[in-house]
């Protein structure tokens, strides 16, 4: 098993105790805060640097 799919499935059980353990509304926070973080920090990025990071992206999805 490839080091990529154990993150993966440790993701997943530890999502699992999550839904299991933690209320609802702490775990919608949680979910929130891991969505908005990067993409406030894309945002406060200038517009060369997103240039930059979405050239990136592309370079990396065609090799």
């Amino acid at each position: 098993m490839s080091s990529q799919a154990k993150v993966a499935v440790g993701g997943v059980v530890v999502a699992i105790l999550a839904l299991i353990l933690i209320p609802t509304f702490i775990l919608k926070l949680i979910v929130l805060g891991v969505i908005a973080i990067p993409v406030a920090g894309y945002l406060m990025l200038d517009p060369s640097q997103r240039r930059r990071v979405r050239a990136q992206g592309r370079k990396r999805l065609g090799s």
